[in-house]
């Protein structure tokens, strides 16, 4: 039995696709036909049973509230029994002349109504790329612009979302944070090792997302969703070659038992990176070969869901990471030093539905985060050092998301996290021994969050979200948002955001002395304050062409930064940007999309004052043109990189101001069915096979190639 009674939108996009299809019947009488739809319409709204809502039915955003447009007015209608005017009914227009739609092979898709705009990478999407890494994939989203991926990874050469770093950028797993804040020996959050394997899909979005995720978020939120189980138990599986040694391993396996979903799997990297480089490269060996530059990853994942009855459902996931790596920079003539990484995450999820309806849905999640890293090697191949971060947090939220009206929707709760830092420091270097340490710092945090979503009229909508601040060193401040959206027609609408960030130092800033970069810390800091925005419009260019256009831009104050050698509030940078994303389904089997980034980001006081950010680039663009048949797949890749400000570990002579070239790449990713659920994968890198400058003296080797197998049973 359809819900139509509890789910009206549902009910009304199947009129209209059954407006549709009749339209498409000619002759046709129009007005009879209407009015023996909407009969049987108000026929589905009453059913002699009624049936509550099962909770594995329902799906709500992750990361922020939507600003929805509102339906065809047909529930007057119904009421009336009075039937619009025939010429009302088009043969494709009888779908809400306020929502933006495209179609493609029969489906809908609609731009997400929010007021910044939301980008997606789906798993079929993450299939067709077939990338290594999580940074691989993002880096073809707008906004995006990411050095640390691929040959030659170095954390040092950045990962950046408009013209934000990646701690000033909230990641979240299944809906609760991951960013580890910590900023020295190599820390941060790596990209390069979450498992691309365990991703089902991966959401960005900005602006008001703040209210509810934390309001450090000056770039943005970014989302990882986690595969479920699905209802047949699957197992895929895929072995990949490479060039330098690459190996690639992946293994999941997911199905149901009755009302328990679970999915479990495994997944392995590595790669020698040795490679011939140019005169001048960081760490190039005295045979003219890429030395230090090695990696190897191991990954093992699962949730298991359980839905314990139609109101209520638990879930349980969890991650373990290893990472062993070579790091590229700042040792001269060769950096020796290594870094470990280990991470292991797990969260424990409650959703229920409150009363005997589905407007009110309580979220409540408890999840614990370790992050150790530990950066080791020679100095001046006479004395040893090794630096130490032991990161833990303890987090739990309480998420309530409730319809108050037909026109109002509050999504409100309580963040709490627990952090603890224990960091170790050590160098043998007689000039270094009295800033051996031991630290262990700790911090609490807590959050009020409110964002209510308010339709004010059909076609104009409104987001205004309060984040309340306590914390255990910085005491409370409060951090508000706006956010509006109207619907100009049914091709064109506008949008816009406003929203007050602070992001606070991270603890080892404030108290681990750093003795690999040999950075002092300060525990006089001031957090990092100001503000971000978006302006932008989401158009329909045609049925199958649709485009999204935004400004963006933030005033960043006491920013973060080294100088004479210790962590400092370096002043004022503010960032103006334009985004543009086109995606043109041209047929059943050819797709293509172009994305193009603009950021300028200046520094306005301070002894860089008038200076781009350092390896941030002015302009990155990606385009893909695919094409699939069934099982097949072939997928080209243009990626262009504006070249970017070197900014620090320089060779003698070079300056501070001084920009790497720019360049364009373009990469082949194909698979090809050999035997029904087998297939064979190829890709190959840097088409051009020009060893451009990836950032800061780092080296793309050339063409290279990886193959490999897949299978799914």
């Amino acid at each position: 039995m359809k819900l139509y009674f509890l789910f009206p939108s549902i009910a009304l996009l199947n009129l209209s696709l059954m407006s549709f299809a009749v339209a498409q019947t000619a002759p046709v009488d129009v007005e009879s036909d209407r009015k023996s739809l909407i009969q049987k319409l108000k026929s589905a709204t009453n059913p002699p049973e009624q049936k509550i809502v099962e909770l594995s039915e329902l799906t709500f955003p992750s990361t922020n509230a939507e600003l929805l447009v509102q339906q065809p007015d047909l529930a007057d209608e119904l009421k009336t029994e009075e039937t619009a005017d025939p010429t009302d009914v088009e043969t494709d227009e009888a779908e809400d002349p306020n929502e933006i739609l495209v179609e493609v092979e029969g489906q809908q898709d609609t731009f997400t109504p929010t007021s910044s705009p939301v980008y997606q990478i789906t798993e079929e999407e993450l299939i067709q790329q077939n990338p290594n890494s999580l940074s691989e994939a993002l880096r073809g989203l707008p906004g995006f612009a990411i050095n640390d991926f691929g040959f030659g990874a170095d954390i040092h050469t950045g990962t950046y979302f408009r013209g934000n770093s990646i701690n000033q950028t909230v990641y979240l797993l299944n809906g609760r944070p991951i960013n580890t804040n910590i900023n020295t020996y190599h820390g941060a959050t790596d990209l390069n090792s979450i498992p691309v394997g365990a991703i089902e899909k991966v959401e960005l979005s900005s602006g008001t997302s703040s209210t509810l995720y934390g309001s450090e978020a000056f770039g943005g939120v970014i989302n990882i969703i986690t595969k479920q189980g699905q209802q047949t138990p699957t197992f895929n599986g895929s072995a990949e070659f490479g060039e330098f040694e690459q190996q690639q391993y992946r293994a999941s396996y997911g199905g149901s038992l009755g009302s328990v979903r679970f999915n479990v799997g495994y997944e392995e990297y590595s790669a020698e990176n040795r490679y011939r480089v140019p005169e001048g490269s960081v760490n190039r060996d005295a045979e003219g070969f890429l030395f230090n530059g090695d990696t190897a990853t191991s990954n093992y994942f699962g949730n298991i869901g359980v839905d314990i009855n139609s109101r209520n459902a638990l879930s349980l996931d969890a991650y373990k990471i290893s990472s062993r790596r070579g790091l590229l920079y700042f040792g001269f003539p060769l950096q020796r030093d290594r870094l470990d990484h280990d991470v292991f995450n797990v969260g424990l999820s409650w959703k229920t539905l409150l009363g005997n309806s589905d407007d009110s849905v309580l979220n409540t999640t408890v999840s614990y985060n370790q992050d150790y890293f530990n950066t080791y090697g020679p100095t001046q191949n006479t004395f040893f050092r090794t630096g130490t971060l032991n990161s833990q947090a303890v987090s739990a939220r309480v998420d309530h998301d409730w319809q108050l009206t037909s026109t109002n929707t509050l999504r409100w709760g309580i963040d709490l996290q627990s952090s603890n830092l224990n960091g170790d420091v050590l160098s043998t270097a007689p000039n270094r021994t009295v800033l051996n340490e031991s630290e262990t710092r700790d911090r609490f945090h807590t959050a009020l969050f409110a964002l209510n979503t308010w339709r004010i009229t059909d076609t104009f909508g409104a987001d205004f979200g309060l984040r309340q601040n306590f914390s255990s060193e910085f005491g409370s401040y409060l951090n508000p948002s706006v956010g509006l959206r109207w619907a100009a027609n049914r091709n064109i609408a506008l949008r816009g955001s406003w929203v007050g960030v602070q992001r606070n130092p991270g603890l080892d800033q404030l108290y681990v002395y750093d003795t690999v970069h040999n950075w002092l810390p300060n525990p006089d800091l001031d957090p990092e304050t100001g503000s971000s925005w978006t302006a932008g419009v989401d158009v329909q260019l045609s049925r199958s062409l649709t485009g999204q256009f935004t400004y963006f831009g933030s005033s960043l104050s006491d920013r973060l930064g080294i100088q004479n050698g210790q962590w400092a509030n370096i002043g004022l940078v503010k960032t103006n940007g334009l985004e543009a994303a086109l995606k043109w389904q041209v047929n059943p089997r050819w797709s293509t999309f172009l994305n193009y980034t603009y950021t300028d980001a200046k520094i306005k006081s301070g002894a860089e004052e008038g200076l781009q950010l350092g390896l941030l680039p002015y302009s990155v663009a990606q385009l893909g043109v695919g094409y699939g048949s069934g099982d097949w797949q072939v997928n080209l890749y243009a990626s262009y990189f504006g070249g970017a400000r070197r900014a620090f570990f320089n060779n003698p002579g070079e300056s501070s101001t001084d920009f790497s070239p720019s360049f364009l790449n373009l990469d082949l990713a194909a698979r090809v069915p050999v035997y029904k659920s087998i297939a064979l994968t190829l890709y190959l890198e840097n088409l051009a096979d020009v060893q451009y400058e990836k950032s800061n003296r780092i080296y793309h080797p050339g063409l290279t190639y990886r193959v490999g197998v897949s299978a799914t049973f």
